[in-house]
């Protein structure tokens, strides 16, 4: 379900464009907000929270042990940052980070946006604090006495997040979406 690629499907439907040619070059929820619009890349932020969202609750229903809950998560995360179906091209899996959190802990997902948000906010720049927030969410979940399956679920998909900004963003030097519309 990861390699769904919504942002590129989405994008060419409503723009007719390839959005992995223009702005970041990610198939996710800002390039396709940068290119075909608000109203698209809202969708794209939907569809791509639930494909964390979907595998990781269906995970959880069927009674997963809590590190089959996490490897679910973690393909998830996987599969929309090197997506099959779009030449291993796709985003940086924040949006399909935070389906996959929800599924398994609602209120794991919103300290990890809060996280996230502080981070981006201290480092000025958005892929490190990215970055940092997928290393920092699971001391963060536990300090305030989040255990279990969230725990093993954040360890996971943080360390995927943080291995593609790490890799991919680290360095990039790019306005952020608020600053660049024309």
């Amino acid at each position: 379900m990861g390699s769904l690629p919504f942002g590129l499907w989405i994008s060419r439907l409503v723009a007719d464009i390839d959005i992995r040619e223009g702005g970041s070059g990610h198939v996710g929820t800002t390039n396709t907000m940068r290119h075909a619009g608000w109203a698209a890349g809202a969708l794209v932020l939907v569809l791509d929270m639930a494909k964390g969202f979907t595998p990781t609750f269906f995970a959880l229903k069927l009674g997963l042990p809590a590190w089959g809950i996490a490897l679910t998560a973690a393909l998830a995360v996987i599969g929309h940052c090197w997506p099959v179906f779009a030449k291993f091209r796709g985003g940086m899996g924040l949006a399909t980070t935070g389906g996959a959190l929800f599924a398994v802990s609602p209120l794991g997902m919103v300290i990890g946006l809060g996280v996230l948000v502080a981070l981006i906010l201290l480092s000025g720049h958005s892929a490190r604090g990215s970055a940092m927030t997928g290393l920092t969410i699971p001391p963060v979940l536990w300090l305030l006495g989040q255990h279990g399956v969230i725990l093993w679920a954040a360890f996971a998909v943080g360390w995927v997040l943080a291995f593609r900004f790490f890799t991919e963003d680290w360095n990039r030097e790019y306005k952020e979406l608020w600053l660049d519309r024309e």
